[in-house]
């Protein structure tokens, strides 16, 4: 009989929620606007593509 292991559970590397742009920023702007339109089209591939370009677009912290 063989033995079997169990299960692995993988996490999701990625945090569940979308992340919100700072739209006080033009360039984060463009990037949710562009991911709402990729939305209304059901184009997954780009609403996902802006939410890792507005994760990654810094911003300087204000002390």
């Amino acid at each position: 009989m063989e033995h079997l292991t169990p299960a692995v559970h993988l996490s999701d590397p990625l945090p569940a929620l979308e992340p919100v742009p700072n739209f006080g920023c033009k360039v984060c702007a463009a990037l949710g606007r562009q991911r709402e339109e990729a939305r209304d089209r059901r184009d997954m591939t780009t609403v996902s593509d802006c939410n890792v370009e507005i994760r990654r677009h810094p911003h300087e912290v204000k002390r």
